[in-house]
Order: structure tokens, then C-alpha cells, then sequence
């Protein structure tokens, strides 16, 4: 009889091998990148929560639609919420990339990738409400946001 492992045994233990490397790889970067960082609250940490970036304020969309017929009503919902939770990321991200970045920043990394979320989460509204009734037009004037100090 062989020793040898039977051929699926061997991709088993490949493939195990092989999502041990990268976990361990992901450790080794991640322990590297937070090797230099303190719990200090000194210097330039007190300096980004002194200074507060703001906040992102979007326009409400849910007081622009029109009637919404029971049948989409769920599918509106979630979309709703999904805007909610689009706006609080980015607040998120707002919050903890102070001080970072060009002048253009915050438009190019948090502002413009929200609006683009933002006009496909309204557009899957828009086309839950046209299924069964008339297709709300210009609901996508709602996706730009502004940053509010």
C-alpha cells in the first residue's frame, strides 16, 4: 500500500496550507503597519481630534417620493436605510482620514464614491416605484452631498 495521500487529500492539504499563508502573511502586515503606533493622546493625535472635520449632510429622500405603492414598499425601505448607512460610513471615514490627503481629499476619496452610491441606491427606488406606477423623475438631484463644518 502507498503512503502517498490519496490526490484529494493532497488538494485538502494544499488548500488549508495555502489559507494558513495568507492569514499569517495578513498578521505579519498588519502587526508591521501597527508596529510604530502609541496610545499617546500627544503631538499630532490631540491635534486631528482638536481640529473636527465636520460632518456629511445629504438631502432627504425619502420626503421627495412620491406615493409609494404597497408592492414596493420593502425594497424602498431598504434602499432608504442603505442611504442611511452610505452617510454614516462616510462620516465614518471623515472622521478617522483627518489630515490626510491633497486639498481635494475629501471630494475625491469620500464625497464623489458616496454621490455614485448614492444615485444607484436612488435609482433602485426609482424603478421600484415604475414598476407599478410612473417613474419618479429627478430623484437623482438628491445623491450629492456637502461636507458641513
Amino acid at each position: 500500500m502507498s503512503r502517498a495521500l490519496p490526490k484529494y487529500d493532497r488538494r485538502r492539504v494544499a488548500f488549508i496550507g495555502g489559507a494558513a499563508a495568507v492569514v499569517l502573511s495578513g498578521a505579519v502586515v498588519a502587526g508591521s503597519a501597527l508596529a510604530g503606533e502609541t496610545s499617546q493622546q500627544g503631538g499630532a493625535q490631540s491635534a486631528r481630534t482638536l481640529a473636527s472635520p465636520g460632518t456629511i449632510t445629504c438631502p432627504d429622500v425619502k420626503s421627495q417620493l412620491p406615493a409609494v405603492p404597497a408592492s414596493a414598499q420593502a425594497e424602498i425601505d431598504r434602499n432608504l436605510a442603505l442611504l442611511d448607512t452610505q452617510v454614516q460610513e462616510a462620516n465614518t471615514r471623515l472622521q478617522n482620514t483627518v489630515g490626510q490627503g491633497g486639498p481635494d481629499f475629501v471630494q475625491n476619496a469620500i464625497l464623489g464614491p458616496l454621490k455614485d452610491k448614492r444615485v444607484a441606491a436612488i435609482d433602485r427606488i426609482a424603478i421600484a416605484i415604475g414598476r407599478t406606477s410612473a417613474k419618479p423623475q429627478g430623484l437623482d438631484s438628491l445623491a450629492a452631498c456637502t461636507l458641513t463644518q
